[in-house]
């Protein structure tokens, strides 16, 4: 019966600062001042990074008298929340070493590598700038090269690690005399006959950012704020020899915080990737434990005799499964069993799922391979955004590598082989949907009615049906050799149907 005695009072000890959770909502204290203290040397940790500027004639709040730049005070009056502001002040920038790290666990790689598998998944077609198409000898070259130069898995490791990273900076290898090649701006007349290589990456923690004092110093140039070269062991690389890929880029402010590179899915993700995870962990510990078993019965007896209690216990817990027998005293004691409703929560673990795919710009349908759940969706609208995603990753960011590679491959190789002039190069990318086969003999057999009704109506001929046939991969007779008119047939050239009168009327004016 010790538990009705009164407990001795203890001397009051130093007071328990609140425990501070694993989540960076959790990881606020209650003490006013501290939350002060933090916030302050956060603040002073982003303005150390910070340029400076050149000061200006005339009021500015955001210069101080030494002309550095400013962030905003925060009034301890409670205008602003400290906590909520925490909250994204410490979502700053982790380390590309910390990037790689997370980038091992499989949900965080396949959201960074799923969109560039995707975007190069159908591939592309080239063609002249203007439209006009390449010679078949130097669309195979340009093939030929493309393929020994992996430029497939260039592109996917470029798109891969820019994710990872946050940035991704790539170089073309050209074998120059000139000793300061890569120092200067490029110029497309100094590469040679046979002097490229190839494309080269460099992963970030390689790479170190110099910028002149006009990126540094000149918000009124079109470069500010971006670094003019870029050294790699020990080389220094004017910008116009790299392409550059930085998924989600931050403001000027913050450039030299993420070393001037942006932000990475890692990052974005690895809060809610650790939920999702723990929510997905917490279901087979609830389907071991869903059913909690309660006995009631005299504790005072219980409590008299401890030992003997816990023994029994320990053979109830023996039987505590369905394929035991449980006995109880009929008078004394009474058993309540309390189960767990498990319905709806394979919904709340894919909830969490999805929003890990929001944040990674990649739809849920597509990143897990399920449908999506809680949300009453179907999935069209996401494949149908992803697409766009992937439409702007091919133009603003694949595109431009590309149109590098090709124009070094044509000064390099194509133009000295076939003796020609170097022309530059277009790029289509080819549609992202994949059709069945039902679904391309459907469009087939529309293509066809149409083409009956242009030719019934004069609009078109034969010819120009079978030419489009032959230039429609899907049409099943792509490939096959143009039908030329028969040798009976002389071309219309505007005078075999004019009268003999109007010919010589034109001969005379002639």
């Amino acid at each position: 019966m010790r538990w009705f005695k009164r407990k001795k009072k203890t001397e009051a000890g130093p007071p328990v600062s609140e425990r501070n959770g694993f989540f960076s909502t959790h990881a606020i204290s209650g003490d006013r001042k501290g939350i002060a203290d933090r916030l302050q040397q956060k603040l002073s940790s982003i303005l150390s990074q910070l340029p400076a500027s050149v000061p200006f004639n005339g009021a500015n709040d955001s210069l101080d008298g030494e002309g550095a730049l400013q962030a905003p005070e925060v009034s301890a009056d409670g205008m602003v929340s400290h906590s909520l502001f925490l909250l994204y002040a410490n979502n700053g920038f982790i380390g590309h070493q910390m990037c790689t790290i997370l980038a091992q666990q499989w949900l965080v790689n396949k959201a960074c590598s799923m969109p560039a598998r995707d975007a190069i998944r159908r591939g592309y077609t080239l063609s002249k700038s203007g439209g006009d198409e390449l010679e078949p000898e130097a669309l195979q070259l340009l093939r030929q090269y493309d393929e020994s130069m992996d430029i497939n898995g260039q592109m996917l490791r470029y798109v891969t690690f820019g994710r990872i990273f946050g940035i991704r900076i790539a170089f073309f290898d050209v074998c120059s005399t000139d000793p300061k090649y890569y120092e200067k701006p490029f110029n497309p007349d100094g590469v040679t006959p046979g002097s490229y290589r190839g494309i080269v990456q460099v992963d970030p923690q390689w790479c170190a950012p110099e910028l002149d004092a006009t990126a540094a110093s000149r918000p009124d140039k079109p470069h500010f704020m971006e670094p003019t070269y870029w050294r790699i062991n020990g080389r220094r690389f004017h910008r116009s020899h790299l392409v550059v890929f930085i998924p989600f880029p931050v403001a000027d402010i913050l450039k030299p915080a993420y070393q001037f590179g942006g932000v990475s899915v890692p990052q974005r993700i690895m809060e809610r990737v650790y939920a999702a995870e723990r929510t997905a962990n917490e279901a087979p510990h609830l389907a071991l434990s869903k059913r909690s078993t309660v006995i009631k019965t005299d504790m005072a007896k219980a409590m008299a005799n401890q030992d003997e209690f816990e023994a029994n216990l320990a053979l109830w817990i023996k039987y505590r499964d369905n394929h035991g027998v449980k006995l109880l005293d009929k008078e004394e004691d009474d058993m309540v069993q309390f189960d767990t409703a498990l319905a709806d929560f394979d919904n709340l673990i894919m909830t969490q799922y999805q929003i890990v795919a929001a944040a990674s710009h990649v739809p849920g349908t597509k990143l897990l391979g399920t449908q999506p759940k809680g949300f009453n969706s179907t999935g069209e609208y996401e494949e149908s955004s992803y697409h766009e995603e992937l439409e702007s990753l091919q133009s603003h960011d694949l595109t431009p590598l590309l149109k590098r590679h090709h124009l070094l491959v044509m000064r390099s190789y194509i133009a000295p082989k076939l003796g020609i002039q170097p022309v530059a190069i277009s790029h289509t990318w080819n549609p992202l949907d994949s059709l069945t086969t039902k679904e391309v003999a459907e469009i087939n057999e529309i293509n066809s009615r149409t083409d009956l009704n242009l030719a019934n109506s004069g609009a078109v001929d034969q010819y120009d049906i079978r030419n489009r046939l032959i230039a429609d991969p899907r049409s099943g007779y792509a490939g096959i050799d143009p039908a030329a008119p028969p040798e009976d047939e002389e071309p219309d050239n505007g005078e075999a149907s004019a009268p003999d009168g109007a010919k010589a009327t034109a001969s005379g004016e002639s």
